[in-house]
């Protein structure tokens, strides 16, 4: 691995797993008043456009980043919709 895949799977890891906090405060509070609907929504759509993306490139950080990255957004989204 050169130097620019360790720096895209160090910025790929910090970026994913940024969004655990959230995801974990908001499954543990069901309070998600604070949480803007339209900013999730556009950034779950962005997430999952860099998955088809990198699916595209069959660039393995690009994939599994925002696989992640969607599964965990994708969840706050949810809980968004359903706790309101």
């Amino acid at each position: 691995m050169n130097s620019t895949d360790w720096i895209g799977t160090a910025a790929a890891a910090l970026t994913t797993t940024s969004f655990i906090p959230q995801a974990w405060k908001v499954w543990r509070s069901h309070h998600t008043a604070d949480i803007s609907l339209g900013m999730y929504a556009l950034f779950t759509l962005g997430v999952a456009l860099w998955l088809g993306y990198g699916i595209l490139l069959d660039s393995w950080p690009v994939i599994i980043a925002n696989a992640i990255t969607l599964l965990l957004a994708g969840m706050v989204l949810m809980m968004k919709l359903r706790f309101g």
